[in-house]
């Protein structure tokens, strides 16, 4: 049973910097194209960025463009999400996804997930 668990949430200032970490159990995650979504209080679960299984593609939201960066490290079975110039709209809990490589980069058919990490931005 492939587990995703999530870590490095917190609170942070507006215009600070916060990196997530998701540590894949049972496989490679060369399998997979990770991705990040986030959850907003009162909001739908919405996507964040993702990073093709080989690390060599990555696509993100419109609004987190130039301020997230999303990387993986197959070897050690881990993906990250570097969230830097954060605002208080980028508030939420964090969720690790994975999906199949043969999917399309860009189709949302997640098929495990983490639990989250809450993500708390102060004004």
């Amino acid at each position: 049973q492939v587990q995703l668990v999530e870590s490095g949430g917190g609170l942070v200032q507006a215009g600070g910097s916060l990196r997530l970490s998701c540590t894949v159990s049972e496989g490679s995650i060369a399998s997979y194209h990770m991705a990040w979504f986030r959850r907003a209080p009162g909001k739908e679960r919405e996507f964040v960025a993702v990073s093709s299984w080989h690390g060599g593609n990555e696509y993100y939201a419109d609004s987190m463009k130039g301020r997230f960066t999303i990387s993986r490290d197959n070897a050690k079975n881990t993906v990250d999400l570097q969230m830097d110039s954060v605002k208080p709209e980028d508030t939420g809990v964090y969720y690790c996804a994975a999906k199949m490589r043969v999917r399309p980069l860009v189709s949302l058919d997640y098929i495990y997930w983490g639990q989250g990490t809450q993500v708390t931005v102060s004004s």
